[in-house]
């Protein structure tokens, strides 16, 4: 795939040009909408967790038409198998009556992936999508297949104290790039949700960029610079999550069990690089990594007993951490 060139003037116009598109068939939600555009541009993955009926279905399936790339859906279930996902040899047979395996690809096999309600299956087909998402190929029958690029994963999950749910492990929600939280609409919002989806006429998002562009802008966002001091900050951010960091806040030392692994750090400082960009700027600041901490740090705190006990949340935490972990100007 030959890469377009693109400048960071092309990269901001393009991202507004996306979130523009997505903004006329999704109602509001515009921070869901940034932070799963940040995520699809930093090549990572996304998990959304709401309950059902917020439009986190469409909201993937829009993206995919306003970045004109092949979207796949998997829905989760309790039966669901890995092959099903990845896909599996079959035999078949040719016109000489010769028989032979044959791969036939599984929905995983396409730019933006949905899963939906991974929570619903159990942790063996959740485990499927391990090295699809962190090695962007998949190994059938010792045989691996490269997933065609941009590749993003936007996972769902139900609250885990709805029934019939799995928790997903550590290991497996430490691979995705942002955890976003998905709120209930407004009144406002649920009157023109009622105004766009019940009349003749459907809004559909417009392509306004393609696959090649896509994996430009990833590539343009790497090479922001960001300073010593600030990668610095970002690195003591991620410290201050873990209880016997002498840094550490007291929330954080009565509440957490474990800190956020270093994927945290790399998280915040490549949100920062995109969220930079959308700003006009080619350079990281204090407040970009402030931005991107809350998405990038949630999933990857394990809180202990008395935070359970307590009702106290990672978001308390990590405002916390953010309220006590202020930067060093240079």
């Amino acid at each position: 795939m030959n890469e377009p060139s693109i400048t960071a003037e092309k990269f901001r116009d393009t991202a507004a040009a996306i979130e523009e598109q997505v903004g006329q068939v999704i109602v509001g939600q515009r921070e869901l909408v940034r932070h799963t555009l940040v995520t699809l541009l930093a090549g990572g993955n996304a998990l959304l967790e709401g309950v059902p009926g917020l439009g986190k279905t469409l909201l993937v399936r829009t993206l995919a038409q306003a970045v004109d790339c092949v979207f796949s859906r998997i829905q989760f279930t309790p039966d669901l198998m890995p092959a099903d996902i990845v896909g599996t040899n079959l035999i078949v047979e040719d016109e000489n009556g010769r028989r032979q395996f044959q791969f036939e690809s599984g929905p995983i096999f396409a730019n933006l992936v949905l899963a939906d309600e991974i929570n619903r299956a159990t942790p063996k087909t959740q485990s499927a999508l391990l090295e699809a998402m962190q090695e962007r190929s998949v190994t059938v029958a010792k045989t691996t297949r490269r997933l065609s690029e941009p590749f993003f994963v936007l996972a769902t999950q139900n609250p885990l104290e709805m029934e019939g749910t799995y928790p997903l492990p550590e290991a497996q929600l430490d691979r995705f790039f942002f955890k976003v939280d998905v709120p209930f609409p407004s009144e406002e919002e649920l009157v023109e949700i009622a105004n766009r989806t019940t009349g003749v006429a459907i809004p559909q998002a417009e392509p306004v960029a393609d696959g090649p562009t896509v994996v430009a802008m990833q590539t343009l966002a790497r090479g922001v610079p960001a300073a010593g001091h600030v990668t610095a900050y970002a690195a003591r951010l991620l410290q201050a999550t873990h209880p016997r960091d002498q840094g550490a806040p007291e929330v954080v030392r009565r509440t957490v069990r474990y800190g956020a692994s270093p994927r945290g750090m790399q998280a915040m400082i490549l949100a920062g690089k995109i969220l930079a960009l959308l700003d006009g700027r080619y350079n990281v600041a204090f407040d970009d990594l402030r931005q991107a901490a809350l998405p990038a740090l949630r999933h990857r705190l394990i809180l202990n007993f008395e935070a359970q006990a307590e009702g106290v949340t990672a978001e308390e935490v990590i405002a916390g951490v953010l309220g006590e972990v202020l930067p060093d100007e240079p």
